[in-house]
Parts: structure tokens; sequence; C-alpha cells
């Protein structure tokens, strides 16, 4: 992608005519053309202006990094005088063009004239990211001047078809019999049992065809890996549009993590999650044992039936909350703030402001490796449960969304009445141990040894 862009801006990348008889020639390897053979002669783009378009600049950056890694101190930055900043490569003379990344907040974006456009992970471009109406905005400025040669280029693993993204809206097109688009994929064959080695083996090579420098044994391995799930390892690995229900946990793995051993206690050490709501949504709060991390319910609150008017018990909640610190050791807290600040402000007051904090669910990049480390563990055999039947309700109704940053959870739709929340809280839970015990809070009973 990148040595296209850069093909794109300073490249013979346009036809300009059929090479004469004597001319030099390329295809003829850099000697006078002779024959009958029609060889063609490019030109370079009068006005080039590349974008490098997604939803954010730090999507961008693959393809951006990858371009200013070519050009520095390289020939081309010298012969054309180059000016390669962090966000725009341009000609130091003043000539115009320009190689830039735009975004849907870009100023300007509608009617701006792109001689080439580079769209990187397609897959990633979906309604809820705007990233559907970055498409919708750059397709049209290349089709008002596609007759001068203007061009569109989109790379994209496998999409999911539940997301309706950009990557899939191109497929379909093409399925379509769609003009002037040319669409090129190398894919395994599909159904492929990811236990059989070597068919695994055999469908990697395929799929990766001349990507000499992949290591393919490792990918088996992390296909084979449990913590890889089947929708990642076809999607992103074997190039496969694969269908499912998008759900996160698989159900013979929670409950494979039920432990009706050892219960919980009070006095237990613990670490604690809540994920909150005021309307509509519910709210929960979880526990997660901190020396053996198995999780339980402290309290949920439902909208039962979906009553538009119903409104969560914040009292009942801070008395939960009161009730499972002086049941219990809590040694830390986690609280998505949003609707409970004032809440979380008072809890920390109250109970300590070295064991109560802010956890942010909506800042993507922290939420997706929490998620990530929930997710494995309990693939791993090294999440426990206590088969609390609304914890395990709510884990198998959450369903994957893939943004830039990894794997997020959500409800089915936005106004499905399968809840969440207590998958969020436990997620949280499971991230609060991990940090108390990080932070040297566990309390490890010690041994008396007595010798005579």
């Amino acid at each position: 992608m990148a040595a296209l862009c850069i093909v794109e801006f300073i490249g013979p990348a346009r036809f300009a005519h059929w090479a004469a008889e004597g001319e030099t020639c390329a295809s003829c390897g850099g000697t006078p053309h002779v024959g009958p053979e029609l060889h063609p002669i490019g030109k370079s783009v009068p006005l080039p202006l590349v974008n490098l378009a997604a939803t954010s600049i730090d999507q961008t950056a693959n393809v951006y990094d990858a371009i200013r890694g070519m050009l520095a101190e390289s020939p081309a930055e010298r012969e054309f005088g180059l000016d390669i900043g962090k966000t725009l490569v341009q000609f130091r003379s003043g000539r115009p063009g320009s190689i830039r990344p735009v975004t849907a907040s870009s100023r300007g974006l509608e009617g701006a004239r792109q001689s080439f456009v580079c769209l990187d992970e397609s897959h990633h471009l979906v309604d809820s990211n705007q990233g559907i109406h970055v498409y919708d905005v750059l397709d049209r400025n290349v089709r008002k001047t596609a007759g001068a040669g203007s061009r569109l280029l989109e790379s994209t693993n496998a999409y999911s078809p539940s997301e309706g993204s950009v990557a899939q809206r191109t497929h379909e097109a093409f399925l379509a019999g769609s003009k002037g688009l040319l669409y090129d994929c190398l894919e395994a064959p599909p159904g492929i049992d990811l236990t059989d080695t070597e068919a695994l083996r055999a469908g990697l090579v395929e799929a990766y065809g001349d990507s000499s420098w992949v290591d393919i044994d490792g990918l088996v391995q992390a296909i084979q890996d449990p913590r890889t799930s089947e929708a990642n390892a076809r999607r992103f690995y074997l190039d496969e549009i694969f269908s499912s229900d998008g759900s996160w946990m698989d159900k013979a793995v929670w409950d494979a993590c039920y432990d009706d051993s050892d219960p919980i206690a009070p006095g237990d050490q613990i670490a604690v999650g809540f994920d909150g709501s005021i309307y509509g949504d519910s709210s929960a709060l979880v526990g997660a044992r901190l020396r053996d991390g198995k999780t339980f319910l402290l309290g949920l609150w439902e909208n039962p039936g979906n009553n538009p008017e119903w409104e969560v018990d914040v009292l009942s909640i801070e008395a939960a909350v009161k009730r499972t610190v002086e049941t219990y050791q809590v040694a830390w807290l986690y609280a998505d703030p949003p609707y409970f600040q004032e809440a979380l402000g008072r809890w920390a007051i109250t109970y300590g402001d070295d064991r109560v904090f802010e956890f942010w669910t909506n800042r993507p990049t922290r939420m997706c490796e929490a998620i990530e480390r929930f997710h494995s563990a309990a693939a791993l055999g090294e999440l426990r449960h206590d088969g609390n039947p609304d914890l395990t309700r709510h884990v198998l109704n959450a369903v994957v969304r893939e943004v830039p940053q990894g794997i997020l959870i959500q409800k089915p739709s936005p106004k499905s009445k399968r809840k969440i929340d207590a998958a969020v809280a436990a997620v949280l839970a499971l991230e609060a141990r991990a940090d108390a015990i990080a932070d040297g809070r566990m309390h490890v009973p010690r041994r008396r040894v007595v010798g005579f």
C-alpha cells in the first residue's frame, strides 16, 4: 500500500502512449523498444494528491509510517526534493501535490480533489465509527475525476457479515458485477478443520501466497491456541468470510469454568467491578476473589420488561457497595464513571481513594485489553465462577464488535432485551484483581514452622 502511494505521488503512474520503435522502454528492461509487441509508456500525475483514509489518524499510521520509512534518506527524497513531515509529504519547491492522512473529521473532505485514495483495513470502516460516511465522501470525490485517472484502493481482512463494513459492500458490489472494479483475493478453502494440522498448514500456504516472510508454523500454533476464537482464526489467518452469531463467550468454555467447591466466604479478599446505568440498561456489581479469580455476582438491577419509565434504585446500589465492603476485604474496586461519577467520588472518600478507582469502558484500547485477558483466562481454564445464572446469562448474551484496537463486547442490538452489564462488571472485577495483585495487596497466609 505504501509503495503504491509513493508511485502515485512521484512515479509514472498513468498511461501515456504505446512505446515507439527505438524508444527507451521499461518493459524492455530499459533498452530501446524493438518488435511489434505493445509496451505501455507511463507518465507522472500532473497534480498528485494522495490521501490515506481511515476513521482516525492512528489507523492511517501503518501505511503512512511505511511511506516515511521508504522515502527518508532515499534517492527519491533527493531527486524530487521531498519534505517528509509527520503528517504530510510534499515538495520543497512548492510544486502542488501531497501525501496526507484524512479522516471523518478532516475539514473540507467533501468535494476535495484526490488523484489516489488508499483505504487500509476497510473491514474496520463501519457505520458506527463513521467509516461508511468517510468512504461515501471519498468515493464521490474520486468518481468526479475518474476520467482524469483518479483511483481508490482498498485492502482488508475477511469481513464479518454482521457488521456491514465498507469491505463487505465492496465485495458484494463485485459479486453483483459492478463495472470498473478490480477485486483480487487469496483465501484458504472454506471449512478447514482447525484441529487438522496438515490441512490447516496447507490452507495457510494457499492463503498467504508468495508472502515468503510469513511464519506458517507459527500461525498454525496461533490458530490452535485455545485463546484464538474460530471467527478470528478463519477471518484473520485463513482469509475466510466467516458467518457466526458473533457470540463472545462459548457456552462450553464458560460452563467449564464453573466451580462449586471452595465457595466465597465472608472475610475473603476480593476485587470488585461495577457497571451502572440510570435508565433502560441494567447495573451490576461483580466480585472476583484475589487468590483464585473466582467471580461471583454481588448485585444486579435490571429493568423488568424494558419499561421505558423504569429507573435504577441508586440507594439500593449504594447499600450493596456498603454491604460488600463490610462483608469482604475489598482490595480494589473499578467502576465505570458515567451516571455514577458523584457516587464514585463518595465511595472513594468513604472507603479509601487507594481502593476505589475509575475505569472508563468507552476507552477502547484499555477495554479491549481487559476483555481479551478475561476471555483468555476463561479459555485457558484460569477463570472460575460460582454458576450464578444471571451472571452466566449476561456473559453468554454478549456479542463481539471489532474495532481497530481489538475486540469489544456489546448487546446483540442497541434495543435488545438481552443485557450484558454483569459481563462488563465481571471484566472490570478481574482487571481490578490483576491490578490489586500487581500492587502487592494479596494477603498470603504465612505458615508457622515450629522446631524442637
